[in-house]
């Protein structure tokens, strides 16, 4: 009768109870977190507002019908300005992000330390939400397009600089070698060698975040920084419902033609 080996059945099973166990703990751990969070909000809410809200927003759903469609008028000149905005703005960010990335990307920076001082840079770009540096800047530069420019340009450059610098990385390294071999300089290298390989990525990323900065500006209007949300601000202050439809009727228009152009032009590069 053949000898039956159980060490290898015990092995399996104790991996498996390993893996479950492992597994419930990471449930438990979730299902505390959530519990917590729960409980944070409920103390923090009132919850009789919240009881209401569903009527609350049928009669306000009431008012803003029909759009105000005269109102138009004064809304040519902010969507213009929310375009701008978000345009310079990511022009701005493209013109900063391009060294950054080759500052924080491993296989071009100069030096271990500018790689930090880059990165560093880029988190902290995009740790911060563009309506936060609208309000900041609004103090420091005056309510405006100014500071909502400047605005989306700061938010914009670490989200660029990121994608790009990763792009950088993932070169083929034989064409720059292949530059090299010919007795071509550093900067030869990187001109003939990376700069090709990451120009259709460098334009992709600066469209998808032109079409981000489209939707980003229509809000910072909010505190103060232009654009067609300083419009919407002051119609939902002024309750008025008619025109506040309009606008979000105008907006949603606006973010259609341009995830439309940039769908288009990311299309036509790749």
């Amino acid at each position: 009768m053949p000898k039956i080996d159980r060490s290898s059945g015990l092995s399996w099973r104790k991996h498996t109870t390993k893996k479950e166990l492992t597994i419930w703990l990471y449930w438990l751990i979730g299902l505390s977190i959530v519990t917590y969070a729960w409980n944070l909000i409920s103390e923090k809410t009132i919850w009789f507002f919240v009881q209401d809200a569903g009527t609350q927003a049928i009669d306000i759903g009431s008012r803003m019908v029909p759009p105000k469609l005269s109102y138009m008028d004064k809304l040519w000149q902010p969507v213009w300005d929310t375009i701008n905005i978000a345009t310079i703005g990511t022009i701005i960010a493209l013109i900063i992000a391009v060294p950054v990335a080759f500052a924080a990307a491993k296989n071009t920076t100069p030096h271990p330390l500018i790689r930090t001082i880059a990165l560093f840079i880029i988190v902290s770009s995009r740790s911060v939400n563009s309506l936060i540096w609208a309000l900041i800047l609004v103090f420091i530069c005056g309510p405006g397009i100014f500071a909502g420019t400047i605005a989306i340009g700061l938010r914009s450059i670490g989200f660029c600089a990121k994608l790009l610098y990763e792009a950088i990385e993932e070169i083929d390294h034989n064409q720059v070698e292949a530059i090299q071999a010919t007795g071509a300089s550093r900067a030869q290298q990187m001109l003939y060698g990376i700069v090709p390989q990451v120009l259709p990525t460098f334009a992709g990323v600066g469209v998808y975040r032109w079409d981000i900065n489209i939707r980003e500006s229509t809000i910072l209007g909010l505190v103060g920084a232009g654009g067609i949300g300083l419009q919407l601000n002051g119609s939902i202050n002024t309750l008025a419902w008619t025109q506040v439809s309009m606008i979000l009727l105008v907006i949603l228009g606006t973010v259609i033609i341009s995830e439309w152009i940039s769908a288009k032009v990311r299309h036509a590069i790749i």
